[in-house]
């Protein structure tokens, strides 16, 4: 099992889907229940066994560089207070000085010129990618799930998508599978669904080979004006080649108001001190909506 070691954050979005919760709080910063989004991307990075870190970012957002230091003083009033359960959950946040770095992408230009930014960080080692955006529900991290899977080629997390939405997302051209792994002859970026080669999409968990910065490297502007990852590794197929990884779990779009607000309820509905007073509020609140007609 090839070891993975360093894991890129692309958050130098606007979040505009937000505004105006993020006019001063970072989409990354929003909090599902009690931990902000990047924390479950940093908590799945860890599982797979990666311990360096680098988050992509846009100027101002030193939101981040606190959540991730050491609040002493914060940290000795619950040691004084006794709140050793709150103590721990703190100091579970917190990230070695030495495991991090911040990189600025001067204007959002697309996924594929943020994670160019990496090289000189990444250096020459495959490495992995995690979007934020997308928090996966999983019994095992869905980032191990692919470590433990990949085998030299560039890999990508993908799931089923319904042919109403297939539009939104790169999509993978399979020529053959083999238990999850599906090893891939093309992708498509947000084809429409009467062109789309198949129903699967592409999810925000990349497996890179370092290859990818000479792909990146003066590519032209794709969908949206934007610097493609996907159309990088697209260009490298013939080179190290890509398999599409169909993983276990359940994804939530928590970019978009409607897949956040989703996330919240199920991981709501799973803690054991939330469920029985998070229920019976839904069930009061939906006995209270209209009847549809």
């Amino acid at each position: 099992m090839t070891r993975i070691r360093k894991a890129v954050f692309p958050v130098a979005g606007l979040g505009t889907r937000f505004l105006p919760a993020t006019k001063s709080v970072t989409k990354e910063m929003l909090p599902l229940i009690d931990r902000p989004l990047i924390q479950y991307a940093v908590d799945e990075a860890r599982a797979a066994g990666i311990d360096e870190f680098i988050f992509i970012t846009s100027t101002g957002q030193s939101a981040l560089e606190t959540y991730f230091g050491r609040n002493s003083g914060l940290e000795r009033k619950l040691k004084d207070g006794g709140k050793t359960t709150l103590l721990n959950r703190l100091r579970s946040t917190n990230l070695e000085d030495e495991t991090y770095s911040f990189i600025q992408q001067d204007s959002p230009r697309g996924l594929g010129h943020a994670v160019s930014l990496a090289r000189d960080v990444v250096g020459n080692e495959p490495f992995a990618v995690i979007l934020p955006d997308d928090v996966i529900h999983a019994q095992r991290s869905v980032l191990a799930q692919m470590v433990k899977n990949f085998e030299g080629s560039h890999m990508i997390a993908t799931q089923a998508v319904s042919s109403d939405r297939i539009s939104a997302y790169g999509v993978v051209d399979i020529a053959q599978k083999s238990g999850q792994v599906q090893h891939l002859r093309g992708l498509v970026e947000k084809p429409s669904a009467d062109q789309a080669p198949s129903e699967f999409g592409i999810v925000g968990r990349y497996l890179l080979q370092p290859t990818i910065f000479d792909r990146l490297d003066g590519l032209a502007p794709g969908a949206g004006n934007e610097i493609q990852l996907t159309d990088a590794i697209a260009a490298d197929i013939g080179g190290v080649g890509c398999n599409g990884f169909a993983f276990h779990g359940e994804r939530f779009d928590c970019g978009s108001v409607a897949g956040y607000l989703e996330a919240t309820t199920v991981f709501a509905l799973e803690r054991a001190e939330l469920r029985d007073g998070f229920q019976s509020m839904l069930r009061q609140r939906m006995n209270l909506l209209p009847v549809a007609a």
